[in-house]
């Protein structure tokens, strides 16, 4: 680091530590995230911070058999720990469990005292440790407890997103997707792999790609997320971005599928419809109570607002130059979920052994910390009919955070759906896999 590098520094060091003092003092949200569920919600004035509301609880993981709580009727049992932030699950047709562990890949520059914050924070939540980057192997043990480990893929580079078609597994890292061939019983791959094809991966600011396979096996659909908040670091940075990618599975070939998502981070194929579904983390900075994250379906060449706009035509003046053109052709989306809950997690549930939660999507909200009170931090579930949303969500699985809000125990991500009907959850603050099951009578 040259010395005009380190004076850089120390400046961002000294206004981060002013602002972060001042950080406390934000406002306050006025409305509950039940409030803004749902197909209309309210939306209040944006409003204008030298620094936005800041609250995350520090880490505190999962002490001794402490876990999260249920709702009535479930209970939860943890079947692997020690893992390296666990953000997606998936289960083979063996029964065995892939779980991706990847963070950040730490290439986003730091060119604000807001951004310098931020990370802080996350470190401080344990939102931010290192990833494994890797996908470890879970399997059952005679007898139960927590099941058998195995490294299963390795020296990946952000992993985040997994699917299997056929006897293809595809992993979705920051900058491209990998195809190994799947050979079911292994432990470990003995494939090693080829670049299926490239994503984007310039800055990094929102780095997951989630990733679902279409039902015929043809198409994987990549979410996305954009390079900034609401544009500040420049559009030649977000080619390919703040979008829904359709890739060919068999050639790599991509094309924008969707747009205007800010960062499309649960992909999944509603099974009534068979319409393709999609939870999307909003913008921040100008509100508590603004911007909802949101669950949709997703229009092919559909335009749902970012940056211009949120939650359809509703016009960020923070974004120069404006576009009315576009603005005049946004989507209002599905549903809305509450204002930074950071949804990461969507499923779409089919078994038997929770009945009562048959026909709706169960979604992970990981918790952001642009608002105070604290928002997210929960598994919650949306009832469908006839495909689509049709009442206020359920809270299924709580509990991550102390009462009092100072405390994070851990983050639900990734969910699936095991052949017994039971919900896997990826815990990626306390390095956990959760699985729920109907209480035993």
């Amino acid at each position: 680091m040259n010395k005009h590098e380190r004076t850089r520094r120390r400046g961002l060091v000294l206004a981060a530590a002013l602002l972060l003092a001042l950080a406390g003092c934000g406002e306050k949200a006025s409305l509950a995230p039940s409030q803004q569920m749902g197909e209309n919600p309210p939306l209040p004035r944006p409003k204008a911070y030298l620094l936005p509301p800041m609250k995350v609880p520090d880490f505190a993981g999962w002490q001794g058999d402490a876990r999260p709580q249920v709702a009535t009727g479930l209970q939860i049992e943890k079947i692997a720990s020690g893992l390296m932030h666990p953000r997606q699950v998936l289960v083979l047709p063996n029964q065995d469990v892939l779980v991706v562990e990847g963070n950040g890949p730490g290439e986003e520059a730091i060119t604000t005292p807001k951004q310098l914050i931020a990370g802080q924070i996350k470190n401080q939540s344990g939102k931010g440790g290192k990833g494994g980057n890797r996908v470890t192997l879970l399997r059952r043990k005679p007898g139960g407890g927590e099941w058998d480990k195995f490294v299963y893929i390795e020296k990946l580079h952000s992993p985040f997103g997994i699917a299997l078609v056929g006897d293809a597994l595809y992993v979705a890292n920051t900058g491209n997707i990998m195809k190994y061939r799947y050979t079911p019983g292994e432990t470990k791959m003995s494939d090693p792999g080829t670049e299926l094809g490239d994503l984007p991966s310039t800055v990094n600011h929102h780095w997951t790609k989630a990733m679902v396979a279409s039902p015929d096996g043809k198409y994987l659909y990549v979410g996305s997320g954009s390079n900034s908040n609401a544009g500040e670091n420049g559009l030649e940075v977000e080619y390919r971005r703040a979008a829904v990618l359709e890739v060919d599975a068999a050639t790599g070939a991509s094309r924008v599928f969707a747009s205007g998502i800010r960062n499309p981070t649960g992909l999944q194929f509603e099974p009534q419809s068979g319409k393709l579904w999609a939870i999307a983390n909003e913008r921040d900075e100008i509100g508590a109570d603004l911007v909802p994250d949101y669950l949709t379906s997703v229009r092919e060449h559909g335009f749902y607002g970012w940056p211009y706009s949120y939650y359809g035509q509703h016009v960020d003046d923070r974004v120069r130059p404006q576009r009315p053109d576009l603005v005049k052709k946004a989507i209002v989306p599905d549903y809305a979920l509450g204002s930074h809950v950071a949804a990461l997690g969507l499923l779409f549930y089919t078994g038997d052994a929770l009945p009562q939660y048959k026909s709706g999507a169960f979604i992970s909200e990981h918790g952001s910390w642009d608002r105070a009170p604290l928002s997210g931090y929960k598994v919650v579930w949306v009832p469908f009919a006839n495909g689509m949303p049709s009442g206020k969500a359920q809270d299924v699985v709580t509990g991550f955070h102390s009462a009092d809000e100072k405390h994070l125990f851990g983050a639900p991500v990734g969910l699936a759906q095991d052949a017994d009907g039971a919900l896997l959850i990826a815990d990626d603050v306390g390095d956990v896999v959760w699985r729920v099951t109907g209480a035993r009578r």
